[in-house]
């Protein structure tokens, strides 16, 4: 590990480095990721015993600072991943988010994990993954049941939001072409809804693109068998776990303006609803009225009921 080294989200914030060992053919560098939270974590986890730790999305960033400050009211430091070959931990542009094996991130997540109990003394883990992080959350906890005391997933992406032909042909199709060409680029976000974050909050464009936002075969390969793992029960989360989600979805192809603020124009919300029972047959749903795809993000008042309700939810499950 390195660091710490100053952060742009302002003075009290650190970075430090995480040095990985697995790799799943997509580094053209030696893997990293990073680990970003406030200097003063170790003095709050000492009253506390607990941290939350929140894996950030596909072509996305960890810079929640007003999500930290919520939970620092209750002395609990929010502590965010940058996955390998994203954000921060981006070593070479041409590897950005080119990943094979969603399962390869499970190394960082379970370093992260070690790090807030082994350095910081946390007793109490609080895993929030958004949208692939929740995916990706999801996964690890699957793998590693009794590490952590509760699950929160933002908006997770359990199930291709697109038509059908997309979930079936496209799928079978690219589960051979992701294979033998991973890096091939077969489609691009969206750019509307990152670019109408960039309006209203402040982060560096540099890790989270707000254009060009490429998806490679490889990728696309490693979340559709994950999201089938899912769909087959085969992904099982054992912590209490709750899922929130918007009440409704926009159109994702061309969001209008009222879409962007307050629906999830990224995601369907009712494969949310219907999966969320396979993960955990005691999982919770909340539901945010008015709430973006991130529901951190989201205009007031979502994003505040999203904080309260969340926050609360986790601290009644310590364990």
């Amino acid at each position: 590990m390195f660091g710490p080294a100053p952060d742009y989200l302002g003075s009290s914030w650190q970075a430090r480095t995480l040095f990985l060992k697995d790799d799943d053919g997509g580094a053209t560098r030696p893997d990293v990721a990073v680990l970003v939270h406030e200097a003063d974590a170790k003095e709050r986890v000492s009253r506390s015993g607990t941290v939350a730790l929140y894996l950030p999305g596909f072509q996305d960033s960890f810079f929640h600072t007003e999500q930290a400050a919520a939970w620092a009211e209750y002395d609990i430091p929010l502590i965010g991943l940058e996955f390998r070959r994203s954000g921060r931990a981006l070593r070479s542009e041409a590897s950005r988010d080119d990943i094979r094996d969603l399962r390869v991130r499970n190394e960082e997540i379970s370093c992260a994990i070690d790090y807030t109990k082994q350095n910081l003394g946390a007793t109490h883990v609080i895993l929030i993954g958004h949208s692939t992080g929740g995916l990706q959350a999801a996964l690890w906890a699957s793998e590693n049941p009794g590490v952590v005391s509760s699950v929160i997933l933002n908006s997770p992406w359990l199930d291709h939001n697109g038509p059908e032909y997309e979930k079936t042909t496209l799928t079978e199709a690219n589960d051979h072409l992701g294979k033998v060409s991973p890096r091939l680029v077969i489609s691009r976000l969206n750019p509307a809804y990152a670019r109408n974050l960039h309006n209203a909050w402040h982060f560096n464009t540099a890790h989270k693109r707000v254009d060009n936002l490429k998806v490679r075969a490889g990728f696309w390969r490693t979340v559709r068998r994950a999201q089938a793992d899912v769909a087959a029960a085969r992904v099982r989360i054992y912590e209490p776990l709750l899922v929130a989600h918007s009440d409704r979805s926009g159109n994702y192809e061309e969001p209008s303006p009222e879409d962007l603020l307050t629906s999830d124009c990224v995601l369907n919300v009712e494969d949310m609803k219907r999966l969320a029972p396979l993960l955990s047959p005691k999982a919770q749903l909340l539901e945010i009225s008015g709430g973006r795809h991130d529901l951190a993000l989201s205009e007031r008042p979502a994003r505040d009921f999203y904080t309260r309700d969340t926050i609360e939810w986790a601290i009644r499950r310590r364990r």
